[in-house]
């Protein structure tokens, strides 16, 4: 009898410590997260904007939780399987673009799904973008360059740094938007991009305010419109596209994204302290030099956007005969 008074005292104290151990394994709950490095996966090369709002965020996310959070660079989609294949306790995030909306289209052969694999922890920033022509094409409004591309269907062509940038979902939206038959000539980089419409060998790219005030003050591009809802402070002069197209509706934006699984508590405590973060002055101005504007939203929130433009953007890429089926 004392033997098994033993054993059973035995197995109730492994119990004990086997629940202990759950309740203490990292991300199980927020209670003690982050208590170890946070990693921040961004899929775009350093430089890029996305990697520059990584880099903001990892700063003062470090600060807040005194805990090192790194940014690490895995351009394409490796970077994206590698979030979605990693383990689901907040250690491991993603900072990427709208263009993540896409990839399932775009892509035959990928190895997650872009909806499904994921959860959404906060938006971080939407990125206006300025429609740049070249100063010698005959279009100084965005009027004008819808009625020079139907006078002369197929002749002007659109640059981008490949399908799933946020410049090219932004002109085939005006492509479609406007009914006006414009070429797609994709290029290796946002540099590419620009020095093709700066050379007249494209007439529209899609461009931050920042880059794009920068070559017009220089004289090396127009600006004839910009994505946003509302006229931007910045850039007071710039008509809406949607002035000229009343149906174009377009956010390039960008977002904080974990593997799915991520406990919940955990995604609430890392988007509270996203938001604290995006109402920090001295970030307001950083994200500002970016031509961002910071705009957090709660996960559900994204959740929902993420799966309502993966269904959206796949058909604007069907009618834009783009597409894996």
């Amino acid at each position: 009898m004392t033997g098994l008074k033993t054993t059973i005292a035995a197995g109730a104290a492994l119990l004990v410590l086997g629940t202990a151990a759950v309740a203490q394994t990292p991300g199980s709950d927020a209670a003690g997260y982050p208590n170890q490095l946070v990693r921040i996966v961004v899929p775009f090369g350093a430089g890029s904007i996305t990697d520059n709002l990584a880099r903001i965020l990892a700063d003062k996310l470090g600060e807040v939780w005194k805990q090192q959070v790194i940014v690490e660079n895995r351009p394409g989609l490796p970077g994206t399987t590698a979030v979605a294949k990693s383990s689901a306790d907040g250690y491991t995030l993603m900072l990427t673009s709208n263009g993540h909306t896409v990839a399932g289209t775009v892509n035959k052969n990928i190895q997650f799904d872009p909806v499904k694999d994921f959860v959404g922890v906060s938006k971080v920033a939407s990125v206006p973008l300025v429609a740049i022509v070249p100063p010698e094409l005959e279009a100084k409004t965005l009027a004008d360059f819808v009625a020079l591309a139907k006078e002369k269907p197929g002749k002007l062509n659109f640059s981008s740094a490949g399908v799933a940038s946020t410049s090219f979902l932004g002109s085939e939206l005006l492509r479609q938007g406007a009914g006006i038959n414009i070429v797609h000539v994709p290029y290796k980089g946002v540099p590419d991009a620009v020095t093709a419409v700066i050379r007249n060998d494209a007439q529209l790219y899609f461009a931050p305010i920042p880059n794009a005030q920068e070559l017009a003050t220089a004289g090396k591009v127009k600006m004839i419109a910009i994505n946003s809802s509302a006229r931007n402070a910045k850039v007071p002069d710039v008509p809406t596209v949607k002035e000229t197209v009343p149906s174009y509706d377009y956010d390039s934006w960008f977002a904080v994204m974990a593997p799915v699984g991520t406990p919940k508590a955990v995604v609430t405590k890392i988007n509270a302290d996203i938001g604290r973060v995006l109402k920090m002055p001295d970030v307001i101005e950083r994200l500002d030099t970016l031509g961002a504007v910071a705009s957090p939203g709660t996960p559900e929130a994204l959740d929902a956007q993420l799966a309502r433009e993966t269904e959206f953007y796949a058909k604007v890429l069907r009618e834009a005969g783009i597409g894996t089926n």
